[in-house]
């Protein structure tokens, strides 16, 4: 594909809170510009996933296999994306990977980008545009089956608080609603109060601290990942009390914190689950939207595999970890090409 990106340089940068970074470099015929549209980068979750797409792209760059990319970094919300995605078009770059703050707001432009020849790999948070390609996790299941899971660890009864994700977003309201319909079909558990924590840990440290003392004893807390689940864990830690000699089943959602916290309370017998959608997805979106710049012909539609740590392999996954960061694998070009392009052509 000739890249469109001939006439002038590209910058790369990060706009987010008024600092960027900025670089240049000279398109070829062979050699595409990706770009990245990240909606929000206010949790560990998305710097991460904006550090594997970099890295990734870094690597490519340096075997010259690109000409450059763009990384653009958003608040959150869809005014902000909808200027990105208008400024990428403008540039002409090859393909856009979109983690979008809104599953339909954002299709005008990726219409208009589709239209303009740009490929478009909306990942994660997704948009319904139908020229986009489409990766992210299957969030429906995995967070049925650990709903499931934490309300067995309670017997299917008693108080339970649900903590949200990224307000408005596309895995906010799939995992919610896999919840919800656990819950519904568990008229013992009472849900005693639903807040937002942003998949941060201080946003929901914060939130559940807020709430706690208006509520009768919890005994789960069903999360959505981030690295909420470390601060939900610290608000009841901190709240003591009846707490101090039973702490509620907390849902892990991948965060290193959590699962060292994690092991050393199981020492005492408690007992929780983890699962998480990886960020390094976002290494993985790089390379499929240079596979499909490139000529691959993947299907339309890919689900990524999730982190899981339960019990058996609780006290090898924590040994090696370092706090402040999500359990994730890295997804190298050749995971791409094998577990992604290969198998659905």
């Amino acid at each position: 594909m000739l890249s469109r990106l001939t006439a002038f340089s590209c910058a790369v940068f990060t706009a987010l809170a008024g600092l960027g970074m900025a670089g240049t470099a000279e398109a070829s015929s062979d050699k595409p510009v990706i770009a990245l549209s990240n909606s929000f980068y206010g949790n560990t979750w998305r710097r991460q996933m904006v550090d594997a797409f970099t890295a990734e792209a870094e690597k490519a760059k340096a075997e010259g296999k690109i000409a450059d990319f763009v990384v653009l970094n958003g608040d959150g919300s869809v005014n902000q994306q909808n200027s990105q995605m208008a400024e990428l078009i403008l540039r002409g770059v090859d393909a856009i990977a979109i983690n979008a703050a809104s599953e339909t707001a954002l299709n005008g432009l990726a219409e208009k980008a589709c239209a303009a020849g740009i490929t478009v790999v909306a990942f994660d948070s997704l948009l319904t545009a139908d020229c986009a390609y489409k990766l992210s996790f299957d969030f429906t299941s995995y967070k049925t089956e650990q709903a499931k899971a934490t309300l067995d660890l309670i017997g299917n009864k008693g108080n339970v608080i649900v903590v949200r994700g990224v307000k408005g977003s596309g895995p906010d309201n799939l995992m919610y609603a896999a919840q919800k319909a656990v819950l519904d079909a568990n008229p013992d558990v009472k849900v005693v109060a639903e807040v937002f924590g942003q998949a941060t840990a201080s946003v929901a440290q914060s939130a559940i601290a807020n709430v706690l003392p208006s509520l009768p004893q919890v005994d789960a807390v069903l999360g959505q990942g981030g690295s909420d689940d470390f601060g939900i864990a610290q608000a009841f830690v901190q709240a003591g009390g009846p707490y101090a000699e039973k702490l509620p089943v907390i849902e892990g959602g991948g965060s290193s914190d959590f699962v060292i916290w994690w092991n050393d309370q199981a020492a005492k017998g408690y007992k929780t689950t983890s699962m998480n959608t990886t960020p390094g997805i976002g290494g993985a979106a790089f390379w499929l939207a240079y596979e499909i710049v490139k000529g691959a012909k993947p299907a339309k539609e890919m689900n990524m595999p999730v982190a899981v740590v339960e019990p058996a392999n609780l006290t090898e996954m924590a040994k090696d970890l370092k706090p402040g960061f999500i359990i994730s694998p890295s997804y190298s070009q050749e995971w791409v090409k094998q577990n992604l392009v290969d198998k659905t052509q």
